[in-house]
């Protein structure tokens, strides 16, 4: 859709960060972002030769400074820390140094500057520690999702849905949803697959609406065989290890910290219009200390795998055994009844032997579900 006007700078700043990238598709991200290939170009090429500067409008003063004092560029590190209370001295820095700030003083003097004026406390000297972080090494290779806490507006509770890519750390989905239904999350994320592609393999607890826990009846949900059809690997972190979820437990925390807590909420509106700003912040703006001062919208570029507007049908190889599932989640095999799961009616499976005799694999789409033994009627492991 056009840009809205509420929204027009950070629109245009995500799109540049996008297509500076040299291997993205120029026409696909101009169609994806709802304008003409020759204001995509204009915008790149304004970003590419000033900046950020380059992207307000033509009668607007330019962001970027002359060489200033030192308690001018003072007032500027207490100005943007009152504006970010949660960002530190090298995130300052990176900042300025990106708005166009020449002969800025260290991050560590950046500290000390934010000392001297009392904007950090004592815990947030020491609630900063390093670990190691692993990634995957390219965009789309992994989004992580998962609903942040819950908190009361004056009119609903929020239930902020949230997906990460792993790679880049950049923010595909801030959604202020009304519950945490499997057609809310669908209809978030086909928002989300129509302007980014679909990502090889999404990871999210257990939880609802991607999980059943403690369910005897299986895992696989409605939402979560949606995905698959659609060509999506699924896959669920441990039980009880928040830490699979590493990048997006981080990202909440960001979110809680620079937003969350600072707010009394009226409604969902009031919601996903500052979530949409503080958004645009952290995917365009904000450095990232993991992305070595970089932002994540600059190491982000959409995927180059549609959305597809009409359903596939399962497609399997010949040689594969067909079955279709029962109304209660089961298939027929030798005059066997298997459960399966319930959210797999009326879909067709794949049943593939293994090199243990007896032994079969049921394979959804192109991910493997699980292992049928036909030793033990009616009984199957879940492979996830």
């Amino acid at each position: 859709m056009p840009w809205k006007e509420s929204t027009l700078m950070s629109q245009r700043q995500e799109f540049a960060l996008l297509a500076s990238n040299p291997s993205v598709n120029f026409s696909e991200l101009c169609q994806r972002f709802g304008i003409s290939r020759k204001t995509g170009y204009k915008w790149r090429g304004r970003h590419k030769s000033q900046g950020l500067a380059g992207l307000t409008d033509r009668s607007r003063r330019p962001l970027k400074s002359p060489r200033k004092t030192s308690e001018e560029v003072e007032q500027k590190v207490v100005k943007l820390r009152h504006q970010h209370h949660a960002w530190g001295g090298r995130t300052i820095r990176a900042r300025l140094e990106a708005l166009g700030e020449a002969d800025l003083p260290a991050p560590s003097t950046i500290t000390d500057i934010l000392h001297r004026h009392k904007l950090i406390s004592p815990e947030d000297s020491h609630s900063h520690i390093p670990f190691q972080r692993f990634e995957h090494p390219a965009p789309n290779d992994l989004w992580q999702m998962d609903f942040k806490g819950d908190f009361p507006t004056a009119a609903q509770r929020c239930y902020p849905l949230t997906v990460l890519d792993d790679h880049s750390r950049f923010n595909v989905c801030l959604q202020a949803s009304a519950d945490q239904k499997t057609n809310t999350v669908k209809q978030a994320l086909t928002t989300v697959f129509r302007r980014y592609g679909l990502p090889w393999r999404m990871t999210m607890d257990n939880g609802v609406p991607w999980g059943a826990p403690g369910s005897p009846r299986g895992t696989w949900t409605q939402l979560t065989v949606w995905l698959v059809q659609i060509g999506i690997r699924v896959s669920h972190s441990r039980p009880y290890h928040p830490q699979t979820q590493g990048k997006n437990e981080r990202f909440h925390r960001t979110l809680k910290t620079e937003l969350l807590r600072d707010y009394a909420w009226r409604d969902l509106s009031d919601c996903q219009m500052r979530f949409d700003t503080w958004r645009d912040l952290y995917n365009c703006e904000r450095p990232h200390q993991a992305l070595q001062m970089a932002v994540p919208a600059s190491r982000y570029e959409p995927s180059k795998r549609p959305f597809p507007e009409d359903l596939p049908p399962p497609e399997y190889p010949a040689g594969d055994l067909i079955r279709r599932v029962q109304s209660h989640g089961t298939i027929y095999y030798h005059r066997r009844e298997y459960f399966v799961g319930e959210a797999f009616r009326g879909l067709d499976l794949a049943l593939r032997p293994t090199t243990s005799d007896g032994v079969f694999e049921v394979w959804f789409c192109h991910q493997k579900i699980k292992t049928v033994d036909l030793n033990r009627s009616g009984e199957t492991d879940d492979d996830r």
